[in-house]
């Protein structure tokens, strides 16, 4: 393995500093909890919703949409390329969407990726539908994200791409090919190696249904990172009105249909973005709950209730819906840990392992080195830098606990990343004198975290 750091990618740096010159104090937690989170709606579903809303022929009403930058940027995307959103004036949360009346995207436009993952990889599949050739572009750090086999996959449905910078990564200019006529003899068949992140697959499937014949996808790499998260799209997909059967492992197909959501749509909480506050429970004591848990999702954070429980939590349910976590305050190590299903909540369980009891080994998550920035990379560094003993390894991150009063204060990276913020927010519970650069951020997925945060300690 060639060993990285998150100082090799921009914003990023060995020594910590802070963009705004004003670090956020962490606050400790002064005693046992007891409250109540209500968490916005799910970045990936919301996401994936305005992608399929913008997909139809009629409008979706969205309820519970999260407003985050990764939203905005979504929406702000997609109404460059012609789709109109109306949004309730009592409630920003509640967003209907009109999807182009030709069924045509406006090409000629520029897209603003930011740092957003389902941006960057979920749109520029649209541009096979667009009247003109699209631009992206984005933060200096998505620069950074792979996106070669998206682009691969777009390559091989005739789409000219045409990189502006780095091959392989933004910018680049995509164009739909002139003629689709070869798209109407059956299955358009695609391969490409997606170990680097399932949302490649995802932004394949997502058009699969607008393709005349269809779509035959292979992933042809040796692992496939995030399966739950492919498992959402397609759900989504079929909720659309779609279909999506998938095959052996690694190996999709999609019907050609028209794709409708229902006239009305409720977004779930956020479950990912639940895990720093439901872990709150594990390292203060108390308890916390989320209400309108789900019985059922196809989210990755669904998972987070057992491994909270494996972790040393109780886990509870009411009858209204809130999902309840209570602790004494002690935390058991996970041992080797296969995170491979949920790697997103990673940051979250290695806080926890850092103020553990026993050893964690969190595996199956080497596709972290591909996201905001290096997560293994940088959460090695962060808990090194306070006084604990992590080591990044080929697929994931070992963590060793130390005796709490030799971990200390420090001001602490985030690198872009609002995983990493929220990751240090949950170590500041514990250790005095964590203060976190750049807290701003969480904004990404979580609009107000810091106010969540103290409104949570009671503070």
């Amino acid at each position: 393995m060639t060993k990285t750091s998150p100082a090799d990618c921009p914003q990023s740096s060995p020594k910590a500093t802070s963009p705004t010159g004003d670090p956020w104090p962490a606050p400790l937690a002064s005693g046992p909890l007891q409250a109540r989170v209500a968490i916005p709606g799910s970045k990936s579903l919301s996401n994936r919703y305005l992608v399929l809303a913008a997909l139809g022929s009629r409008p979706v009403q969205l309820e519970g949409l999260l407003r985050s930058r990764d939203t905005e940027l979504m929406m702000a995307a997609l109404g460059t390329m012609g789709v109109v959103f109306q949004e309730d004036p009592q409630d920003p949360t509640l967003v209907t969407v009109l999807p182009p009346k030709s069924g045509r995207f406006t090409g000629g436009v520029t897209i603003d990726c930011g740092l957003a993952g389902t941006v960057m990889r979920f749109l520029p599949g649209l541009a096979m539908f667009a009247d003109g050739p699209v631009s992206f572009d984005g933060d200096r750090q998505a620069y950074e994200r792979p996106m070669r086999p998206l682009l691969d996959g777009l390559d091989q449905l005739g789409v000219r791409v045409d990189y502006q910078g780095r091959e392989g990564h933004l910018p680049f200019r995509l164009e739909a090919p002139d003629d689709r006529s070869w798209l109407t003899d059956g299955p358009a068949s695609v391969s490409i190696d997606s170990s680097s992140s399932s949302q490649f697959i995802s932004g394949l499937l997502l058009i699969g249904s607008r393709l005349p014949g269809g779509l035959h996808l292979v992933h042809s790499g040796d692992r496939l990172p995030s399966l739950p998260h492919i498992r959402m799209t397609m759900a989504d997909i079929k909720a659309a009105g779609g279909l999506v059967t998938m095959g052996e492992h690694g190996s999709w197909d999609v019907r050609p249909s028209a794709l409708n959501l229902p006239d009305r749509v409720l977004v779930e909480p956020d479950l990912s973005n639940a895990a720093p506050f439901l872990g709150a429970a594990l390292i203060a004591g108390g308890s916390v709950s989320v209400p309108r848990w789900p019985q059922r999702t196809t989210q990755p954070g669904g998972l987070l209730p057992g491994i909270l429980q494996a972790m040393g939590a109780r886990i509870s349910r009411s009858d209204t819906g809130d999902l309840t976590v209570t602790a004494e305050g002690q935390i058991q190590g996970l041992g080797t840990f296969d995170l491979s299903a949920a790697g997103e909540i990673a940051p979250s369980i290695a806080a926890l392992a850092v103020l553990a009891e026993g050893p964690s080994r969190l595996v199956g998550i080497g596709h972290l080195r591909g996201h905001e920035t290096n997560r293994l990379a940088a959460l090695e560094t962060e808990i090194t830098r306070i006084g604990g003993q992590a080591k990044e390894l080929d697929d994931g991150l070992d963590i060793v606990p130390v005796d709490r009063a030799a971990l200390h204060g420090d001001l602490m990276e985030t690198y872009a990343d609002h995983r990493m913020a929220t990751f240090a927010a949950m170590l500041g519970l514990a250790i005095p004198g964590i203060r976190i650069s750049n807290v701003g951020t969480t904004r990404k997925t979580i609009p107000d975290f810091t106010g969540m945060w103290t409104a949570m300690l009671g503070h």
